[in-house]
């Protein structure tokens, strides 16, 4: 186990790119930013061979799991050209596996994620089929004290009304208005900056099984309970 983090460099590179977030500067500083990096692409393995131990992952290594820190500004008012933080995701693997795991390293502003951004819209009807039929299973583990504690709430993007096809007094409303379904886990400076901060993330993924395995279930069977895989 390093003696210092691994993310002490890429933070200090990231404080400085916050104050001076343009090309010419990046240019000159461009062997920070690879050192940085790099340093980053060592984190993101540890969490993947970490993760691994519990899960089947699809995200072949930690470089892979990376985002670029060039920003596509085409259709953004930031024209800013570069993002202030390191993120990655890593994908769960097979059609019985779904979700995937999201971490942001940022100074200030660290977190981990895991869930559902984006369900297509077959998905999404599966998911509220099911749930209009059995909220109670997914309302019992976001209601668990080792949630609340961990996560909060249950997030994601929300309709103002009911989605079509469902009444705004069905008893399930309060799930089936979620657009997306995500868990969020936010870190302090001293835990990041603690030598084993991977083991931290680790532990807040693990956290999420409950969540997850639940709504794979939803996504792989019918409103029977058989498969539809």
């Amino acid at each position: 186990m390093p003696a210092q983090s691994l993310l002490s460099q890429p933070f200090e590179f990231l404080n400085k790119l916050k104050n001076n977030n343009n090309r010419e500067w990046f240019n000159k500083n461009k062997d920070q930013y690879l050192e940085a990096h790099q340093q980053v692409i060592e984190f993101a393995e540890l969490l993947l061979m970490e993760l691994s131990k519990t899960d089947v992952i699809e995200t072949p290594t930690g470089k892979k799991s990376l985002y670029r820190i060039y920003r596509d500004v085409r259709f953004s008012k930031d024209k800013t050209p570069y993002s202030i933080y390191f993120g990655g995701g890593f994908r769960r693997a097979s059609a019985e596996r779904r979700g995937g795991y999201y971490f942001h390293l940022e100074p200030g502003n660290t977190y981990v994620g895991g869930g559902f951004w984006g369900p297509n819209s077959q998905d999404m009807m599966h998911i509220r089929k099911h749930l209009q039929q059995e909220p109670d299973m997914l309302r019992e583990i976001i209601q668990r004290k080792d949630f609340k504690e961990n996560f909060g709430s249950l997030k994601g993007a929300q309709l103002k009304r009911a989605p079509k096809g469902f009444e705004v007094d069905d008893p399930a409303i309060d799930l089936l208005r979620y657009k997306q379904y995500w868990v969020r886990h936010e870190f302090n400076m001293k835990e990041v900056m603690k030598p084993n901060f991977h083991l931290t993330i680790i532990k807040q993924f693990q956290n999420m099984r409950p969540f997850f395995d639940y709504m794979s279930e939803i996504l792989t069977t019918d409103l029977n309970g058989e498969s539809v895989l």
